[in-house]
């Protein structure tokens, strides 16, 4: 009777059976690393409970077997192997009539609300409250609790406003990585836009959490998630706001997300109880300027159509700009910028990546002419590319920057060299834009004429270098390589590649047919170097005319012919990245 067995949630028939079990007992299924349950002799559930990180979750006993004792030997197991992973501190949210039997276990109730409770079997809270209990400080202290998902103009004009109203103000993140941006970059880009007004404190998970709050990134407001606000309401006042002196929390207006706007709801009913006032600001909108708040100080501004533009400056709004290939860095401060543009390249570069039938190149169902590279490893390499450019601060030195990131990009592929040339076109654009956007004089309306000239200027800086592959073909023959292309600020690319892909962004094939165009005019060291200067300029003719007479099938017999002769047109595919970051940089 209690055999305990894992229940394979990505088998449809197994998931289904812990649906219904769950549901049967008034629960539903959500996100959980491993499903265990206790079954009858005819297969029917009666005990089962799930783990999520430290978190045990979806915990159900069947009514008629509520008093077999099966509770035990079911935590007794989930908590066996959260310690096989390394984690010994647990959370449990549950309902209150179950306080008891995890009391029995080891657990603690940390809070309270009036369909859950949050226990745990560690001494995690008390270790992050005695932490808070250090930064505390005397007078009038107030708190902000956010995700800024990215950290924009109108976080920034919170915690501005916040702060002239309170002695000390304190910033908690949500730290829990379930956002575009990763917690790291999210606590530094909060550092950045809150100095001298805030003081950043490290999150946890005890507030806007897994645990605490498990459907806020769902969206959904529902009697759950009225549940697990309250829950989270109830942590904070009885635990994180003492530990701080807090009394009085912040937060921004919310006019379109409904969960949000409940949320603060909630704030202004229950945080008086706690000794809390709760203070909402009026959302900061684009035309207004409040005590220098914004960042952007060009003698234009870009904007989004006024319907958009109406609803206020949030992170939403952000990344959906960022979905549509568009950087709106005049959202932003300026110590988010690098972010968003560090997300512009890697968007560039996983496009040009999930490209499917790109002769002799790597995609998701192929290695193309590479033996030492597929489509994980440049996968990955691509995220190293994101991580490195954002945690180096300098990026004023295009030498010391790029060999940062190469070494970074190396170490995780072993040595395999699957970005060397990309990491050189798409950090020279990435920072010759941030360098222009940083100048107050820059009138952002020419930034498409202004950007070549700063690619240049900054090329300038580096010496060419002739022991690659690509160098010594660039030696060799007299062709342009990739120093040569930046020091002419890619004339090609803005004149011609650019408004070809613009022309044909709707076009099922238009990213094929871009890269077309790119073979047909470029002198592609890598085919040079595998095949040979002749056959290079060939594969340029056939690539031109491919073009012109554009079918599937030609891109098919093209793939063919480059996979037998070993083909790989990685510049090519660089500049088509580069044309993509162009795109999104001057959208």
């Amino acid at each position: 009777m209690t055999d305990i067995q894992e229940m394979p949630l990505s088998v449809p028939h197994f998931r289904r059976k812990v649906e219904d079990f769950l549901g049967r007992n008034g629960l539903r299924l959500e996100d959980v690393d491993v499903y265990l349950s206790i079954q009858n002799p005819e297969g029917e559930i009666l005990a089962g409970g799930g783990l999520k990180g430290d978190v045990i979750k979806c915990v159900a006993v069947s009514e008629s077997s509520r008093s077999q004792g099966l509770s035990a030997p079911l935590f007794s197991r989930l908590i066996s192997i959260a310690s096989e992973r390394g984690i010994t501190n647990l959370k449990a949210f549950t309902k209150p009539k179950n306080e008891s039997v995890f009391a029995s276990l080891g657990f603690h109730t940390l809070a309270y609300a009036p369909k859950a409770i949050l226990m745990e079997n560690g001494r995690g809270l008390e270790s992050y409250l005695e932490y808070l209990g250090k930064h505390r400080k005397n007078g009038r202290n107030g708190a902000i609790v956010m995700n800024a998902n990215p950290f924009t103009n109108g976080h920034q004009y919170l915690v501005r406003n916040s702060s002239q109203q309170v002695d000390n103000l304190y910033v908690i993140p949500v730290r829990e990585d379930v956002s575009r941006f990763p917690y790291r970059e999210r606590l530094q880009m909060m550092e950045s836009g809150c100095d001298g007004l805030a003081e950043v404190l490290e999150g946890s998970a005890y507030q806007v959490s897994s645990a605490t709050f498990p459907t806020y990134f769902l969206k959904d407001l529902s009697d759950a998630s009225e549940t697990q606000m309250r829950l989270d309401l109830d942590l904070f006042g009885r635990h994180i706001a003492p530990a701080l002196g807090i009394t009085v929390r912040f937060a921004g207006s919310e006019p379109a997300d409904p969960l949000t706007a409940r949320y603060n709801e909630l704030m202004k009913e229950m945080l008086p109880s706690y000794g809390i006032d709760f203070c909402e600001t009026e959302r900061l909108c684009d035309d207004e300027n409040h005590s220098g708040t914004l960042h952007v100080h060009h003698s234009h501004v870009k904007s989004d159509p006024p319907d958009i533009a109406a609803i206020g400056i949030s992170a939403s709004r952000v990344r959906k700009a960022l979905d549509e290939g568009r950087l709106p860095w005049w959202l932003v401060p300026s110590g988010t910028w690098p972010y968003l543009v560090a997300e512009a390249v890697s968007r560039s570069m996983r496009m040009e990546l999930d490209a499917p039938f790109k002769p002799g190149l790597v995609d998701p169902g192929r290695r193309g002419a590479h033996t030492d590279m597929d489509y994980s490893l440049m996968k990955g390499s691509i995220d190293v590319i994101r991580r490195s450019f954002t945690s180096h601060s300098d990026k004023t030195n295009p030498v010391a920057f790029g060999k940062a990131v190469e070494s970074d990009v190396m170490e995780y592929t072993g040595g395999v060299n699957t970005y060397r040339g990309a990491i050189f076109c798409q950090l020279t654009m990435a920072m010759a834009f941030l360098d222009l956007i940083s100048r107050p004089e820059t009138d952002t309306e020419r930034l498409p004429e202004l950007l070549p000239e700063a690619i240049a200027r900054l090329a300038s800086q580096v010496e060419p270098s002739y022991t690659s592959n690509g160098g010594r073909a660039v030696k060799e023959y007299g062709v342009k390589g990739a120093l040569a292309m930046a020091l002419g600020g890619y004339r090609e690319l803005f004149g011609n590649w650019l408004p070809f892909y613009r022309s044909v962004k709707g076009d099922e094939w238009g990213l094929q047919k871009t890269l077309l165009l790119i073979m047909s005019s470029l002198d592609d060291t890598c085919i040079i170097h595998r095949a040979g200067y002749p056959r290079a300029q060939e594969v340029k003719a056939e690539a031109s005319e491919l073009l012109r007479n554009f079918s599937p099938e030609g891109l098919e017999a093209m793939d063919e012919v480059f996979l037998n002769e070993r083909i790989s047109p990685g510049g090519c595919a660089d500049m088509l990245a580069l044309t993509l970051l162009a795109d999104n940089l001057l959208n």
